[in-house]
């Protein structure tokens, strides 16, 4: 048997990871079945496992590459910039709407849960990193705990993601994002 080089290897995992990407947005978590995930990826199930497991470890890899990589525009611009990356460039996301079918996935599942929250907690740290540099800058307002900032900010994101999904207007999400970027100013902290 050929010795396969480790580029070689990653490419191969990189491919597999693009084609599902492709797959859980046309068809959901649920509809993604193995038969579909092959014809998406070009590859059988063999090679597809062999590198991931099954299907909820190569869902679950897909979202931590994409938590790595919204963590990485969080430290830079904040959360509220992913969800504006999101409406410039929707292609990146579209499989990021199996997020509201994973919503049933963490209220009955808890193992799975457990290990959605691993994959997650890159994006959850540099979120939580942002709001405190923001609040030690004097930029945050101070009269809400930082945890419940990062709950407020959470939560924004899964409606906006369930808004974005059902095709709401882009301007009225543009608009919605600038309200949410002034309701954690310090400077409208006060104001009604």
């Amino acid at each position: 048997m050929p010795v396969v080089s480790n580029a070689e290897l990653s490419s191969r995992r990189q491919e597999i990871l693009e084609g599902a990407r492709r797959c859980f947005a046309e068809h959901g978590y649920e509809g993604a079945t193995v038969r579909r995930l092959e014809e998406a990826v070009g590859k059988s199930r063999g090679a597809i496992f062999h590198h991931f497991g099954d299907k909820e470890h190569l869902f679950l890899a897909l979202a931590r590459e994409d938590a790595t990589r919204m963590a990485e525009v969080v430290a830079q611009h904040g959360l509220v910039d992913v969800m504006r990356d999101m409406l410039a460039h929707p292609e990146r996301y579209d499989w990021f709407f199996t997020r509201l079918e994973i919503t049933t996935m963490l209220r009955t599942d808890p193992a799975f849960r457990t290990r959605w929250q691993e994959h997650q907690s890159v994006l959850d740290k540099a979120v939580r990193e942002r709001l405190e540099h923001n609040a030690a800058l004097g930029r945050m307002r101070d009269d809400v705990p930082i945890d419940v900032l990062h709950l407020y900010l959470e939560t924004v994101l899964d409606g906006f993601i369930s808004r974005l999904a059902a095709g709401e207007k882009q301007e009225r999400l543009e608009s919605m994002l600038d309200l949410v970027e002034e309701s954690i100013r310090l400077n409208t902290a006060c104001n009604p």
